[in-house]
């Protein structure tokens, strides 16, 4: 199979199942091993692809990207990246994926930030993935579920939003609107179409437990932007900062290229605000892309 796009529409989707002779829910694990040389692991060698289905109908792709001179928590793991790439495309939910090797705790515990997370299916490809899984007769891996089981089975005493957020919260895939703005759209500075996107990724943020929402506009050598924002978890450390959302738009986006081509970076963020990107942000943009113009702009909501 031809290896794919980091998202499928859904008439492309449709056909491509016709022709293998399965279901969508079931192309998904064919897509795994295709997808895996779009992963940028250059530290660990081990490449990682997620296949997931939104239901919309649309297929996206995650994979892992690794960044040598820095310290591993900021890589981006394949989970976190098809998560990411169903937010960048207003994907309003996660239904099934299909992933080639287990997911670590860190993903499984970002996953629970979408709603009814323990009810998304998910299939490992990697055979021996179940080899230590004990499940109960309604998660039972049969030919009925073509391999797939439920997030729950595999983080069966969770902590997630419910445990720190009231119910009518909009969660991570869920619109949302931080009505951020700036005092001085200019500010002097020239390229105020970069700090607009950036506030705009920023009002689109995930931050309900610091309340401290930010995004992130980057522009290539070609004049290309991606933008990202910031999406937190309950737990804190599996949270993905916006320069990492943003670099999955320039993965998914920017045909193959290196990330020395990103040329020009914007931060929105509150001032005052208890979490700062700032200085992550700035200390990943000067080793990824020595060239880039990192700015920072504060705004008021």
């Amino acid at each position: 199979m031809d290896r794919p796009s980091f998202l499928i529409h859904a008439e492309e989707a449709e056909s491509a199942a016709k022709q293998h002779g399965v279901s969508v829910v079931n192309l998904l694990p064919l897509l795994v091993n295709p997808a895996k040389p779009l992963a940028r692991p250059p530290i660990s060698k081990f490449h990682v692809a997620a296949i997931g289905l939104g239901s919309s109908g649309r297929i996206f792709v995650g994979v892992n990207v690794e960044f040598p001179g820095l310290p591993l928590h900021h890589s981006i793991h394949a989970e976190q990246f098809l998560v990411t790439n169903l937010t960048l495309n207003s994907e309003p939910n996660l239904r099934h994926f299909s992933v080639s090797a287990a997911p670590c705790g860190h993903c499984r515990q970002f996953l629970q930030e979408i709603r009814d997370a323990p009810d998304i299916r998910i299939l490992i490809t990697d055979p021996n993935a179940f080899r230590d899984v004990v499940t109960d007769e309604n998660d039972t891996v049969s030919e009925k579920d073509d391999g797939y089981v439920r997030l729950e089975s595999i983080l069966p005493h969770r902590f997630g939003p419910n445990d720190l957020l009231e119910r009518d919260v909009p969660l991570l895939l869920e619109p949302h609107d931080n009505r951020l703005s700036f005092s001085d759209i200019t500010n002097g500075y020239t390229d105020s179409d970069l700090k607009l996107t950036a506030l705009s990724a920023a009002n689109r943020s995930y931050s309900p437990y610091s309340r401290c929402p930010s995004g992130v506009a980057l522009v290539d050598c070609e004049g290309r932007v991606y933008r990202g924002w910031y999406m937190e978890s309950a737990a804190y450390n599996p949270s993905l900062g916006p320069v990492q959302a943003a670099l999955v738009d320039f993965v998914a986006n920017g045909g193959g290229e290196g990330f020395e081509r990103i040329v020009g970076a914007v931060l929105v963020e509150k001032k005052d605000a208890v979490v700062r990107q700032e200085h992550t942000a700035r200390m990943l943009l000067q080793v990824i892309a020595p060239k880039c113009d990192f700015k920072v702009f504060h705004c008021c909501g």
